[in-house]
C-alpha cells in the first residue's frame, strides 16, 4: 500500500515514520521544510492535564512513545519528565481542579492535589500567592525543534520519501487512488493522509468536507539562563485571572508563553510573527507564576501557524465523503504531547481499518450540520 502524508509537521512526520515502520511506502510532502508550522510555535508541553476527557486515552498512548523516543529515533529530543504543576489562585481554579481530577480518573489520568506548604516545600520561588496546585509527576517537556526533523529522518532510514520545499497544485481522487500534483512532480498512492493544520481545511474542502478553522500564532519567548531551580512545566487553573505557562530548561533559560491574545496569521503566505509591543503586557501576566521574571532579560521571541477549529478539538479519523482519505489536523495549540501517538494510531488505523482509540468526537462531519 502507497500513502502520501500531506504537512510535515510533527503529525505529519510522525505518521509517515509509523506508516513506514509497518512496511507501507510513504511520501510525505511539506510546503517549507518539515517542522516549520506550528511545530516549530510549540511550547514544547507533554501535558495530560487540563485536556478534554475523551482524549486522554490517545494521550496516554503517546506518552508511551514519548518515553521511548530515543530509542525508536536514534537522538535525544530533550523529553524530560519533570511532572506538571498547574496553580491555583482562587475558587474558580480550586473547583475547576478538583473537577477535573474528580473525572480524569476513570480516564486513567491520577493527578496529586497540593497545598501551598508541598508547593513552596518542593517548588520555591513559584506562584507565591496561590492557594493550591495539581500535579502530574509523569508528564514534562520536549524540545518542537528536535521532534519533527528527528521522525522524518527515521522515516526516511525505513524508506520513506521525504519531498520539502514543494508547492502543492491539485489533489484528486483518481479511479486507482490519490494523486497530488506539484512544483516537484505528480505523485499517485493508494491513500492519502492530511496532516497539512492550518491548511487541513483546504485540502479537506477539496474533498467537500468543510472545516470552520482560523490560523493564529501564539507568542513565545525565552529568557536569559537562570540558576536551574524550577524542574517542573508551570501553568494555572483558569477561572482566577492568571494566564500563561513557562518552563526552565538545564541550560537555565525560561521558556514562557500564554497570556496575551494570538495574533492574526494569512496563511499564505503563513508567516507568523510575534508582537514586540504584548510582550510587556505577557510578562506581567507570568509575574504571578513566576515573580523572578521581573528581573531577567528576554533574549528572543517567536511564532508560528497554527490552525485553531471552532470547537477547539481536532479533526483524526477517516473522510466522510472520500475512502481512502484520512485527516488528522487542526490540534488548535494543543497538540505537541499528541503528537507520537496521533502518528502511531494513525499508521494504525490506515494499515488495518481500525484503531482502539476512541475518535468519534474527532470526526470530520460533525460540522455538517452547521453547513448544510
Amino acid at each position: 500500500m502507497k500513502v502520501i502524508v500531506l504537512g510535515g509537521g510533527l503529525m505529519g512526520t510522525a505518521s509517515a515514520y509509523f506508516l513506514a515502520r509497518r512496511g507501507l511506502k510513504v511520501t510525505l510532502v511539506e510546503r517549507n521544510r518539515v517542522g516549520s508550522g506550528a511545530t516549530v510555535a510549540s511550547f514544547g508541553n507533554i501535558r495530560r492535564s487540563g485536556r478534554y476527557l475523551p482524549q486522554l486515552p490517545l494521550a496516554h498512548r503517546s506518552l508511551s512513545l514519548w518515553r521511548k523516543a530515543e530509542a525508536i529515533l536514534g537522538q535525544d529530543v530533550e523529553f524530560r519528565v519533570t511532572g506538571h504543576l498547574r496553580l491555583v489562585f482562587g475558587q474558580r481554579g480550586l473547583a475547576s481542579m478538583r473537577s477535573f481530577i474528580e473525572a480524569a480518573g476513570p480516564w486513567g489520568l491520577a493527578l496529586d492535589e497540593l497545598d501551598m506548604r508541598d508547593v513552596r516545600a518542593r517548588f520555591p520561588g513559584v506562584g507565591p500567592d496561590a492557594i493550591g496546585a495539581s500535579f502530574s509527576p509523569e508528564d514534562g517537556s520536549g524540545n518542537p525543534r528536535l521532534i519533527t526533523p528527528a521522525f522524518a529522518a527515521a522515516a526516511a532510514r525505513l524508506g520513506a520519501e521525504i519531498v520539502e520545499q514543494v508547492e502543492v497544485g491539485a489533489v484528486s481522487k483518481t479511479a486507482f487512488g490519490f494523486e497530488v500534483k506539484s512544483s516537484k512532480g505528480s505523485f499517485s498512492a493508494d491513500v492519502l493522509l492530511n496532516t497539512a493544520g492550518a491548511w487541513g481545511a483546504q485540502i479537506a474542502a477539496r474533498f467537500g468536507e468543510a472545516v470552520p478553522i482560523e490560523a493564529s500564532g501564539p507568542q513565545m519567548g525565552v529568557t536569559e539562563p537562570l540558576p536551574y531551580r524550577i524542574l517542573p512545566v508551570v501553568g494555572a487553573w483558569g477561572g482566577d485571572g492568571i494566564e500563561g505557562y513557562f518552563r526552565q530548561v538545564e541550560r537555565g533559560n525560561i521558556v514562557f508563553g500564554g497570556g496575551v491574545v494570538r495574533t492574526e496569521v494569512a496563511l499564505e503566505p503563513g508567516h507568523a510573527k510575534a508582537d514586540p509591543a504584548r510582550l510587556s503586557l505577557q510578562l506581567r501576566k507570568l509575574l504571578p507564576l513566576l515573580p523572578a521574571l521581573a528581573k531577567v532579560s528576554v533574549i528572543r521571541t517567536w511564532s508560528g501557524c497554527e490552525g485553531y477549529v471552532a470547537d477547539g478539538l481536532p479533526i483524526m479519523g477517516p473522510s466522510a465523503t472520500t475512502p481512502g482519505l484520512f485527516h488528522a489536523f487542526g490540534f488548535s495549540g494543543h497538540g505537541f504531547q499528541l503528537g507520537p501517538g496521533v502518528g502511531d494510531m494513525m499508521a494504525e488505523l490506515i494499515a488495518t481499518g481500525q484503531t482502539e482509540v476512541p475518535l468519534h468526537d474527532f470526526r470530520i462531519d460533525r460540522f455538517t450540520e452547521t453547513f448544510s
